[in-house]
């Protein structure tokens, strides 16, 4: 098997639900305990974080990453979804999986005679990362849910800290219709005398991880409660944060949400040392200032082009949008064209009220299956006020909307995470 074949028994043989969405969704741990127990057991031999939430769980996890990486540790880390190459969401000191390891992975599981339930893309990728950090003999792996908590695959870990950023209304089919419902589904990654640190509640989420920390005896702290953020500014390439308890800090992440995200990992590290960990207030600081080179992190109001300013982001649900819209406000171009898309999956009637109407819109979609078709999305968003021209690639709706914007113009690029990959895989191409 080269590394080929590799990925296409990945994304062929088994159900992937970046393609077809809720079909490939598989609740519950039994195969990813079989598979565990088929390769030894790999993630009892490291201590791991496990940090779930709807938004801003990918930025928190490569920040903790990137700290822990600073203050010397090996440090393993497992996210998703990827956006151009699989390899993205599994590294170690922030350097992807060799094509060798997957191959050798596959290779093994396909000749041990396993004979369990048909594994999901996501089961086979969450056992291939925890073999691959015990054969890296890494100190410490931050673990990224991929999709709820409780029934989430990653959920065989027994950490020595959960972290949950925030709850939204996202994945509704399958975590529940209500903010109490999704924060259980989500609160189900605390274990029993496991320090939780919470990101962001509402009056409807606190009393659900309250009782379920009470519930597993294990300490809790709101980091919304214990900011540790007293004031902020924004640079074209960082933001400036001044802190309680570790000095100025230069971030390399600048979103609209990134003060929240910065919170809950201030507060993190804080937990962190507390349980004896060693982490100084100058790995903290560089942690910040390169996450992004040091652990490979992508798509996060990433800038791409001063002039016109062009910018993508993964944001991709309500509470995403929420924080995109007012930073799309704030940057005040001389004229905003906008390269929206979103799979069918998604409630987009409340993110598109969000969005700007003084802006010119590219509709289109992205290369997967789930899609919601350009056509069906111009619909809907015309119902809102919002105009603009259709594409049938992200490709094609960028280069136009390049064409048309001047130096002083900005381009915003995202709606989904996988329009996003398509733009990313479209300039790495160019």
């Amino acid at each position: 098997m080269n590394y080929q074949e590799a990925i296409d028994y990945l994304f062929n043989k088994t159900l992937v639900f970046q393609h077809i969405g809720a079909q490939a969704y598989k609740p519950g741990l039994e195969t990813t305990i079989e598979l565990s127990e088929l390769f030894g057991r790999p993630e009892k031999q490291f201590r791991t974080i496990h940090v779930a939430g709807t938004n801003g769980k990918g930025s928190t996890s490569h920040l903790l990453c990137s700290i822990l990486m600073k203050a010397g540790y090996r440090v393993g880390l497992y996210t998703s979804p990827h956006l151009i190459d699989f390899r993205e969401r599994i590294r170690v000191d922030g350097e992807m999986i060799s094509e060798d390891s997957v191959i050798d992975f596959l290779n093994r599981f396909l000749s041990s005679g396993y004979q369990g339930r048909q594994p999901s893309f996501f089961e086979l990728a969450t056992i291939m990362a925890f073999d691959f950090f015990q054969k890296q003999k890494v100190d410490i792996a931050v673990i990224e849910v991929g999709l709820g908590g409780r029934l989430d695959s990653t959920n065989i870990i027994n950490p020595m800290l959960s972290v949950i950023t925030n709850i939204s209304l996202d994945h509704t089919q399958f975590l529940g219709n209500t903010l109490a419902q999704i924060a259980s589904e989500k609160a189900g990654i605390i274990k029993r005398g496991t320090p939780v640190v919470i990101g962001e509640y509402v009056d409807e989420t606190r009393p659900v991880f309250s009782g379920k920390a009470h519930e597993m005896e294990a300490p809790i702290v709101f980091a919304q409660d214990c900011n540790e953020i007293i004031s902020e500014k924004r640079t074209s390439d960082q933001l400036v944060l001044s802190t309680r308890s570790f000095g100025e800090i230069h971030d390399q992440l600048t979103g609209e949400c990134q003060n929240l995200n910065a919170n809950t990992v201030l507060n993190s590290v804080k937990v962190l040392r507390e349980s004896g960990m060693g982490i100084s207030d100058k790995a903290v600081a560089d942690g910040f200032a390169c996450v992004c080179s040091a652990t490979g992190l992508m798509g996060r109001w990433m800038k791409i082009n001063e002039k016109p300013y062009v910018v993508c982001d993964t944001a991709h649900n309500i509470g995403g949008f929420t924080h995109i819209a007012e930073h799309l406000r704030l940057s005040n171009p001389t004229r905003l064209f906008v390269v929206i898309g979103f799979v069918s999956d998604k409630d987009i009637d409340h993110i598109l009220e969000l969005l700007p109407k003084n802006a010119t819109y590219y509709f289109t979609q992205p290369s997967v299956p789930r899609a919601l078709p350009a056509a069906e999305l111009q619909r809907k968003a015309v119902e809102k006020g919002l105009n603009g021209l259709l594409f049938k690639t992200v490709e094609e709706a960028y280069s136009q909307a390049l064409k048309a914007a001047s130096p002083t113009d900005m381009i915003y690029v995202g709606g989904s995470t996988f329009v996003v990959a398509d733009f990313l895989q479209f300039i790495r191409h160019q």
